[in-house]
């Protein structure tokens, strides 16, 4: 609650406004009874960062109500923007009061690392704290359990699996985040938590840590092959070895990890040789 009335919570993604993610996150605050909103892009945006796009009909930015499966309650809109954006226009009240907690995910691949930096999901969470939003970005470790996070920041960089979306363990996800939401609604304007689980049902996941982000990424993109005004590239498996504590040195062991991140910020203890 905040003051007399329940929380107002945007809930956004980077896969779409109908990937199953998104409804398992929903449902879970609003199965708490928090006042709930999703907008989310209409189509996949991984890989946006924080980028600031859209598309626009005469200089006015489209979107339209929809409904998502099973949560006949929430509002939900889909809309022709990044993430990052649609985080930007909640806080406006583009779709209603601004929200007191944005929630991005859950995004269909884990999030960890310094890759970050190219993930539209945590993107979206940095750019709402960039704006004094508390925010919890939430991804599933959809490669082997306990095998390998894609730690690709969510970027273009495709992990290919055989499994059906919707018989993931979006709700093991849905639940640790929801656990983290009384604390988050208590902390500091701005205070932004990056959550990762493996998929596995809850009872398989060893517990909920606190890490630090791994300095690399589980895959890492190289030069497959190159030519006269063309490169193709691939992804392979990083071979460096996780460094404990990391979020992907817990995932690896089959926890679910959760890290306290800041957008960018100038570093005033560098002295550069600029004469006065």
């Amino acid at each position: 609650m905040t003051g007399d009335r329940p929380a107002r919570v945007l809930v956004t993604n980077d896969d779409g406004v109908h990937a199953p993610g998104i409804r398992a996150l929903a449902r879970a605050a609003h199965e708490r009874g928090l006042d709930v909103v999703v907008a989310a892009p209409r189509h996949e945006a991984s890989g946006m960062s924080a980028a600031l796009s859209a598309v626009t009909d005469d200089g006015r930015l489209v979107f339209g109500e929809t409904e998502l499966d099973g949560l006949p309650d929430v509002p939900a809109y889909a809309v022709a923007a990044s993430p990052a954006y649609i985080a930007v226009l909640a806080g406006l009240g583009v779709f209603g009061p601004a929200p007191d907690v944005l929630l991005s995910g859950i995004n269909r691949g884990a999030n960890a690392g310094h890759a970050i930096l190219h993930s539209g999901t945590v993107g979206a969470a940095l750019t709402a704290g960039n704006s004094g939003i508390r925010a919890l970005a939430v991804s599933l470790d959809v490669l082997t359990p306990a095998a390998a996070s894609a730690g690709s920041g969510g970027a273009a960089i495709a992990v290919l699996d055989t499994v059906d979306d919707e018989a993931r363990h979006w709700s093991t996800a849905a639940e640790l985040a929801a656990t983290l939401l009384p604390w988050l609604l208590d902390a500091d304007p701005g205070t932004v938590l990056n959550l990762n689980v493996p998929d596995l049902p809850a009872d398989q996941v060893a517990g909920l840590r606190q890490a630090t982000l791994a300095p690399f990424g589980q895959v890492q993109v190289s030069v497959a092959e190159r030519g006269e005004g063309f490169v193709r590239t691939a992804v392979e498996e990083n071979a460096v070895r996780a460094v404990p504590g990391t979020d992907l040195a817990w995932l690896a062991d089959g926890y679910a990890a959760v890290t306290a991140v800041r957008a960018l910020g100038d570093l005033p203890e560098v002295e550069l040789p600029i004469e006065t």
